[in-house]
């Protein structure tokens, strides 16, 4: 990696533990650590670090693009609004998030190029994390440019297109593979259908993004919320289930109540309400376990 250190956003910005969250815990799969608080991901075409020094955050990038500072800004949701979106939040009223906040400063929405989002949580269904940080890896090497030794940038569904199902087959997608090749033809066949988006309530969006194939409810709420900039989206995944169940006494609730609940609830950051929640319960799981010897 070439470059010098530079640093990024204001002191305190994060904590440790909610930049870890951030980039480690589940809405993106692009990043991995390289120490305890240091880490390398791709954004674009660009292979970026970023390091954690007495609460400021640094970072340096190298790729045939280099990253502009503002464009990280923006990626990392370094600016006033987040902490207006945070504020805005009912956690003086609701003890679980204000917890939850509590436990993970500063963690907060990435704001990710919708093209990747929607390929990686495409391929998400039944998988771990590390289980789709290697499916992503394995198609961007395959199809991607090399922006370093073993770092790819995202191909782009110009490229994608060009696998079959088969050959998707064997880079390990399994029954995924025919949801991605279908994708790719859609998107062929209606190259503004991802910028359109944009212009779009979320409601409609979240509709519009179902017509793909393999998109269900979860899935277009992940690509809404990660890639989308969808604040409102609210994915209902294992962990914000036992969430909804556990700590808001939702066992008897059908989803689409819980969607409606959080919409009213939460508001219109209700997306980052539930990244609180998600890194929250997981952790509360295991404490759990720990107590429990299980782990």
């Amino acid at each position: 990696m070439t470059g010098r250190w530079e640093p990024i956003g204001p002191v305190n910005a994060f904590s440790l533990i909610g930049l870890r969250e951030t980039l480690l815990g589940g809405q993106s799969f692009s990043w991995s650590a390289k120490e305890e608080d240091q880490w390398i991901g791709v954004i674009e075409n660009s292979v970026v670090e970023l390091r954690w020094i007495a609460g400021q955050l640094q970072w340096r990038c190298s790729g045939p693009v280099p990253l502009r500072k503002k464009e990280l800004l923006h990626y990392l949701w370094l600016d006033d609004s987040y902490f207006k979106a945070v504020d805005s939040l009912p956690w003086r009223s609701d003890e679980t998030l204000h917890q939850a906040i509590q436990r993970f400063p500063g963690l907060r929405i990435l704001r990710q190029p919708i093209e990747e989002t929607l390929m990686v949580f495409l391929l998400s269904s039944a998988k771990s994390i590390p289980q789709i940080k290697k499916l992503r890896a394995k198609t961007n090497q395959l199809l991607g440019d090399e922006l370093s030794e073993g770092m790819h940038a995202f191909p782009g569904w110009q490229r994608l297109k060009g696998l079959s199902e088969k050959e998707a087959r064997t880079l390990g997608m399994g029954y995924r593979a025919k949801y991605l090749v279908g994708t790719a033809r859609h998107l062929e066949k209606n190259p503004q259908f991802l910028q359109s988006l944009e212009k779009l309530p979320y409601s409609q969006a979240r509709l519009k993004l179902m017509e793909l194939p393999g998109v269900g409810p979860k899935v277009a709420d992940c690509v809404l919320l990660f890639g989308g900039q969808k604040n409102q989206a609210f994915p209902i995944d294992t962990w914000i289930l036992q969430s909804l169940k556990k700590q808001y006494s939702m066992s008897d609730w059908k989803i689409s109540q819980m969607q409606e609940f959080a919409r009213i609830h939460f508001g219109q950051h209700a997306g980052l309400a539930q990244q609180f929640l998600f890194s929250y319960q997981r952790i509360l799981s295991q404490d759990t376990e720990q107590k429990e010897g299980k782990i």
